[in-house]
């Protein structure tokens, strides 16, 4: 088998949507540049999709033409480094999944503790958010939550209160764990998302687990959330006006 041959076979047996670049064939095959002739021709020919420069993906067909990959397969580089999180998708990538706006991003939104500029890959702009929690992959899901509230003012195509109301159902659901997991992973973010936070918690959960959040706050500062006060009866007790 040749390496044209090679490279045909894997990637038949690739699942659709995966994102590659000619290191995926580097065990195996070591002419770097006869793999990367071979990918190219593979990409003329139809067979495979290229996503950006040294990234190509087999594509999903449907009546409308090849669908772009998964949002995560387009950055896992960015995400994942030998096994270790090492970022994750926030922001505008998110908003959507967590029923918040019925839009659509070719914003890639990644938070991480080290960041970088902002670029492109494809069709997609790729930007990051700072993240001063270890990332792990067990606390994705509740740093997404908070990057959300930290930027609920940026959420497109809704109103800040129309926000409270579903990040407060998504809060409910939450283990009394994950809950108390967010308020000590929030006391490294703004004084308004722990405020925020504060106020939800305190509105949805006979638990008092507030108090670090609270505490952490300067009494006399206000936070400028319009809406707010008319979802959350607790919104005064935090300063939120």
């Amino acid at each position: 088998m040749n390496i044209s041959e090679y490279i045909s076979y894997t990637i038949d047996r690739l699942p659709k949507g995966y994102v590659f670049t000619y290191v995926d064939f580097e065990a195996k095959v070591k002419q770097k540049e006869a793999v990367i002739k071979a990918l190219n021709r593979l990409a003329a020919s139809g067979k495979i999709a290229k996503l950006s420069k040294g990234k190509f993906y087999k594509p999903e067909t449907s009546p409308f033409g090849n669908l772009l990959p998964e949002q995560t397969q387009v950055v896992k580089d960015l995400l994942e480094e030998n096994g270790r999180a090492i970022g994750y998708l926030t922001g505008y990538s998110i908003y959507n999944r967590l029923g918040l706006t019925t839009q659509l991003s070719n914003t890639i939104q990644i938070g991480r503790n080290s960041i970088r500029p902002t670029f492109k890959r494809g069709q997609y702009t790729i930007s990051f958010i700072k993240q001063n929690n270890t990332i792990t992959k067990d606390n994705i899901p509740l740093l997404q939550l908070l990057d959300t509230l930290r930027y609920i003012k940026k959420i497109p195509d809704t109103t800040i209160s129309k926000s409270c109301i579903r990040l407060m159902s998504i809060l409910k659901k939450q283990s009394m764990y994950e809950n108390t997991a967010m308020v000590r992973l929030a006391l490294k973010y703004t004084p308004s998302t722990r405020a925020l936070l504060g106020a939800m918690l305190d509105n949805i959960l006979v638990e008092n687990i507030t108090e670090p959040l609270y505490k952490s706050l300067n009494p006399i500062t206000k936070y400028k959330l319009p809406g707010v006060k008319n979802v959350l009866p607790t919104a005064e007790k935090w300063n939120i006006a």
